[in-house]
């Protein structure tokens, strides 16, 4: 399943399909799925804790460390997942709308190169 292949609605259906063999909905709720997403992320950040930019970047490359980090990515995309979702939201459109706010609140010119 590559990303050049792979629907956002794929993924939704499989993590659908994945918490309902297991009749997990119940638990599913917002709140939950918040919480569980930001300990996840959490997870993710540990990963990189304590290292300066170049020591993160070689431990995102590092071979031996690249599996784990990418199963608490997965974690993260899963339960972002879940909690579309549970709120029955289209994550493409959320998405999209984001970036036009963005784009009217950073606008290229202004913040090219700046991280403020």
């Amino acid at each position: 399943m590559p990303d050049d292949t792979t629907t956002v609605s794929g993924l939704r259906r499989a993590v659908e399909a994945f918490v309902d063999e297991r009749d997990w909905r119940q638990f599913h709720t917002p709140k939950n799925l918040a919480m569980s997403l930001a300990i996840e992320a959490a997870e993710l950040m540990e990963h990189f804790q304590w290292l300066s930019v170049d020591e993160s970047i070689d431990r995102g490359r590092d071979p031996a460390r690249r599996s784990q980090i990418a199963d608490e990515i997965a974690d993260v995309c899963c339960y972002l997942l879940s909690l579309v979702n549970a709120l029955d939201l289209d994550l493409s459109e959320a998405v999209r709308a984001k970036l036009v706010k963005n784009a009217d609140k950073y606008p290229a010119e202004k913040f090219r190169g700046r991280s403020e």
